[in-house]
């Protein structure tokens, strides 16, 4: 079945992201600087290693991912891309703050496309389950998804709707040597059997 709306789909999938409010009170000038004062000298100078709060240990698993790749996407004909075509681009990926999560950004041209993105993946303790947050250059606002280790693969799901069709998109990433992943992305129509989208290899790029 051709899928409607494809090159927002295209984006969403290549794309392989907590706001804490503060609340502060504030006093006359003369009375907050006194308080400033007297808090410096009851209050010792806090440690900063101590004082910083350890990543989840969940994120160590991620780190296979820090670095620049080289990557091919290669495309099959589908109803996203009836000539398939192979994509080329640049991955980069680098710790958030506190490492507590990865920030990953991507470009890749060729005859599928130009694709852009920023992706940011976390540790959910609460649901026990890693979120990856997606920002593309082909569709607006965050499209979320849900993963997992089986195995030695990360898979991450999610969906979305495109008026009548409720697309179930599944991508599965994983170590296959030194400085070299792989990546599948599969989607299915309205519970239709999946079908691969796009096959990726990658290189990370050797320091010299």
């Amino acid at each position: 079945m051709p899928i409607k709306n494809s090159k927002a789909v295209f984006g969403i999938t290549l794309i392989l992201a907590m706001c804490i409010p503060l609340q502060a009170s504030f006093q006359e000038k003369a009375n907050s600087s006194a308080i400033l004062v007297e808090a410096k000298r009851i209050s010792p100078e806090p440690d900063s290693a101590a004082a910083a709060k350890p990543a989840a240990p969940e994120m160590e698993r991620l780190k296979f991912y820090l670095g620049t790749w080289d990557y091919t996407e290669t495309y099959g004909k589908s109803g996203f891309y009836p000539d398939g075509g192979k994509n080329t681009g640049v991955y980069t990926s680098k710790l958030g703050p506190g490492g507590n999560s990865l920030e990953n950004t991507f470009h890749s041209q060729g005859p599928v496309g130009d694709f852009e993105g920023l992706l940011i993946m976390t540790w959910d303790a609460k649901e026990k389950s890693y979120k990856s947050y997606t920002f593309g250059n082909d569709f607006p606002g965050c499209f979320v998804q849900t993963g997992s280790f089986e195995g030695n693969a990360l898979v991450y799901r999610g969906d979305l709707s495109m008026g009548d069709q409720r697309i179930a998109l599944r991508n599965s990433t994983r170590f296959i040597a030194p400085n070299r992943i792989s990546s599948d992305e599969f989607s299915a129509v309205n519970g239709q059997l999946e079908k691969l989208l796009v096959h990726i290899e990658a290189v990370r790029r050797t320091e010299k």
